[in-house]
């Protein structure tokens, strides 16, 4: 383990500060959006499209606007389940595309949906939260009450609808040490959540599906993907129902992996599967309390 101080993890994204500046101070773009707009490129990074920020050090103030305007675009269609932000200009990045040097479309996140969304809010809070903080707090203009160390500044625009909270912290600059295990002893993979991760099926009343079969649907058609598989309360609201009848009607389903969400919704705000003669509907899993 190594300790560094916080001027020297300024100087590691001394770039990846540069253009974060450029945004919300020369280009007077939103904060909130614009954190957002750095770890969308941070995350592309991290999948292998190489070194979009440090090509945008070399491009006029006018081309970064306008590629941070097409990164807005992907934020704003992950916001969607439907196709009409894909249909408004034919969902090309062609300056994305262009700085990157391969083919890359709106319809590239909507595809990887899920994926994108818990990769951008990882690095909106390992990595943005902690390296652009006195940047945020120059443009914000914090009061002496945000001025203090250890206390979170105030961004509006978060909690976002999409990406949840995010904290951050004002540090001193002169005695703050970090540990880089904290920051770079973790991998995007291993820090998705489990709600991330978890899918909500439903079945069709007197068609019992059990625990099993929703197992050997998933894994058939996915391979080993499946890390729990969590059935709902027993159906015996109605007189009707025999106790032969009584069946669970929704099952949450935890993945492995984040991309076997966007693999089983293909790009869908629902799938249909069926198995032994009984249908299941499948679903993103969302908390109820958000």
């Amino acid at each position: 383990m190594v300790i560094i101080s916080l001027e020297e993890l300024h100087l590691y994204h001394k770039i990846d500060r540069e253009i974060f500046s450029r945004l919300v101070i020369k280009l007077l773009r939103d904060p909130a959006e614009s954190l957002l707009v750095m770890a969308l490129w941070l995350w592309l990074e991290d999948k292998g499209y190489a070194n979009i920020i440090l090509k945008m050090t070399t491009l006029p103030d006018p081309i970064v606007n306008a590629v941070a305007d097409e990164a807005v675009r992907c934020l704003k269609c992950l916001e969607t389940t439907t196709s009409r932000v894909l249909l408004s200009g034919g969902g090309g990045l062609p300056l994305t595309a262009k700085i990157l040097q391969t083919q890359i479309s709106l319809q590239t996140f909507t595809q990887h949906r899920f994926t994108t969304i818990s990769g951008i809010k990882i690095f909106l809070n390992n990595v943005c939260a902690r390296i652009f903080t006195d940047i945020l707090q120059r443009v914000l203009a914090a009061g002496p009450s945000q001025m203090r160390t250890d206390q979170p500044l105030v961004i509006p625009g978060f909690p976002h609808p999409l990406f949840g909270a995010l904290t951050v912290v004002t540090q001193p600059m002169d005695n703050d040490l970090i540990s880089t295990t904290e920051l770079w002893g973790w991998h995007p993979t291993n820090e998705i959540s489990e709600d991330d991760r978890t899918m909500f099926l439903t079945f069709s009343r007197g068609f019992p599906v059990s625990e099993e079969e929703v197992r050997e649907l998933f894994t058939e058609m996915f391979g080993n993907c499946v890390e729990g598989v969590h059935m709902g309360n027993v159906s015996s609201n109605s007189n009707n129902i025999t106790n032969d009848q009584q069946q669970p009607l929704y099952a949450r389903m935890i993945l492995k992996s984040v991309t076997t969400v966007d693999q089983i919704l293909d790009g869908r705000h629902i799938s249909k599967f069926r198995i032994n003669g009984k249908h299941i509907w499948a679903r993103k899993y969302e908390r109820r309390d958000q």
